[in-house]
């Protein structure tokens, strides 16, 4: 555990937050740096890797078994950290011995606390090491668990050459949480039959379901006038795309839903009296429904032009699909993994993403790929925490897979 602790808290030293508002490939260019160093320690290992232009790391540990027919597996995972908290400067706290029931001060915080209270989870981790933020910034384990948890089973397998295995595949992505993963990743290129995104959440969960999804930008052309002048003349921008959200169903927010129900989230917002956007991430698991919701934005649009004259203008923008229907064809690589988990005492919790990973895109891309824990919790936030424990498993689940393809 000290190798995975100690390559856990390099990665996360480094600042890869990716920036949605960029149109370059990696969308920042500080994700370059940390993709460098995985490049140059892969080697280091003697693992043949490069890193290409778009930002994409692979590489190849070659099979010692050359007279069986393995298919070649993969494992990926993405270096970048979300918009929505800084990663920068993050000075991890380390909670050895954890007793599962005192609330954890963020000391970088005064008065900020991961409380029991509110994260009852917690008390799952009793006796062991809980790594947090010091509540400043996230804390990266979304997704530099999945990286470290990669390299370790990569560098053991490099260090035991006894242990029998098929032609394994890396992969370390950019710019995965604002949609652009893998938008330039080529498949045929980095070689893997099937694969596998080390990039969920708590420790044993197992996800080949996941999100349809798009994003929706509301933008609205009012007209200023002088207020003391502006009966029946001024359209505040800003009120209709406020009317805009208030008619969009109101059960159907993040907030309340779970499970296998989909929403709008309300993501950003900007505008004067004069002109007022808005945006939205649209998801649901269930195409149909799917298109329904992107079908009522476009609806509330016309509505509301029809009531101002045409000043609400809508664009709709594609992200990815749900991944079950291409990789249930494939369903015993699922089947690998949840063995994989039970040979380390990990009950498998199969359930669907709700979000997307690299995996979702790659499977329409010819590359079946369910999405494996990383461990951690709280993502995207300053509340982020990963128990080691849950890593060291993980990268252990690494190795049954590739084992388990190995006796195939």
């Amino acid at each position: 555990m000290e190798a995975i602790l100690d390559k856990f808290l390099r990665y996360v030293s480094f600042d890869t937050q990716s920036d949605e508002n960029s149109e370059s490939q990696p969308s920042s260019s500080k994700q370059l740096v940390l993709l460098q160093a995985l490049t140059d320690e892969l080697k280091a290992l003697g693992i043949k890797a490069e890193l290409d232009e778009y930002g994409y790391v692979m590489a190849t540990i070659p099979s010692n078994c050359p007279d069986k027919d393995i298919p070649a597996v993969g494992f990926i995972a993405h270096v970048d950290t979300s918009p929505d908290a800084s990663g920068k400067d993050i000075k991890p706290q380390i909670i050895k011995n954890y007793d599962g029931i005192s609330d954890i001060p963020l000391k970088g915080v005064p008065g900020l606390e991961l409380r029991v209270a509110d994260f009852p989870e917690l008390g799952d981790y009793r006796g062991q090491t809980i790594i947090t933020t010091d509540g400043t910034t996230l804390l990266g384990a979304d997704d530099k668990a999945g990286v470290a948890e990669i390299m370790c089973a990569a560098e053991w397998i490099m260090e035991h050459p006894e242990f029998k295995h098929g032609e394994i595949k890396i992969g370390f992505t950019p710019d995965e949480e604002i949609g652009r993963g893998v938008v330039k990743f080529n498949v045929a290129k980095f070689g893997a039959k099937y694969a596998y995104t080390m990039d969920g959440g708590k420790i044993g969960e197992l996800e080949y379901e996941n999100f349809n999804a798009a994003a929706a930008t509301i933008t609205v052309q009012g007209c200023n006038i002088h207020p003391g002048y502006a009966k029946g003349k001024m359209v505040n921008a800003m009120r209709v795309a406020m009317e805009f959200n208030d008619l969009l169903p109101k059960e159907q927010k993040p907030e309340y839903t779970c499970g296998y129900e989909g929403f709008f989230h309300l993501i950003a917002m900007n505008g004067t009296v004069e002109n007022a956007s808005i945006s939205y991430i649209i998801r649901d698991h269930d195409m149909v429904l799917y298109e329904y919701k992107k079908q009522v934005v476009r609806e509330i649009a016309e509505f509301l032009n029809n009531k101002y004259g045409d000043i609400v203008k809508v664009e709709i923008k594609h992200q990815y699909y749900n991944m079950k229907k291409e990789v249930e064809p494939h369903i015993h690589i699922v089947e690998k993994a949840v063995k994989a988990m039970e040979m380390e005492g990990i009950k498998p919790l199969i359930q669907p993403i709700r979000g997307g990973t690299d995996g979702a895109n790659l499977s329409f891309m010819g590359l079946p790929c369910p999405n494996i824990f990383a461990g951690g919790h709280n993502f995207h936030g300053k509340l982020e925490f990963v128990p080691l424990e849950s890593m060291e498993k993980a990268s252990k689940v690494i190795l049954n897979i590739i084992g388990l393809f190995a006796e195939a």
